[in-house]
């Protein structure tokens, strides 16, 4: 799966309650997925944190729960590593803090299956 450079999200609306699907970038680390987003929160965000309950499909359809990684969070600076590595390469801590400064990053949780 890390391979794989999309991830389909599929949220809730938040208004109409009608289901999205958007085809994002992400990264995996520690059984957690994350996702992030420079600037203002987009739809797909707000829908996530509106509804914490999306789907995501990385080869299979799994479901997982969204929430914004807290500013200063261990989960906040291994999913920003992750995701910088895998799209821009190896990095210093300076141009990971710079690339992050404006941005929100998701962390998606799997849900265990009963």
């Amino acid at each position: 799966m890390k391979s794989e450079k999309y991830i389909y999200l599929t949220t809730k609306g938040r208004k109409t309650g009608k289901t999205h699907m958007v085809e994002l970038w992400f990264a995996l680390a520690d059984g957690k997925v994350y996702l992030s987003h420079e600037g203002e929160h987009t739809d797909w965000m707000k829908n996530a944190l509106k509804n914490e309950k999306v789907g995501v499909r990385i080869g299979s359809v799994n479901f997982a729960t969204a929430r914004v990684a807290q500013e200063g969070s261990s989960s906040r600076e291994q999913g920003k590593k992750v995701l910088y590595e895998k799209y821009y390469g190896p990095t210093s801590q300076e141009k990971l803090d710079d690339w992050f400064s404006l941005s929100t990053l998701i962390e998606l949780t799997p849900l265990l299956q009963k």
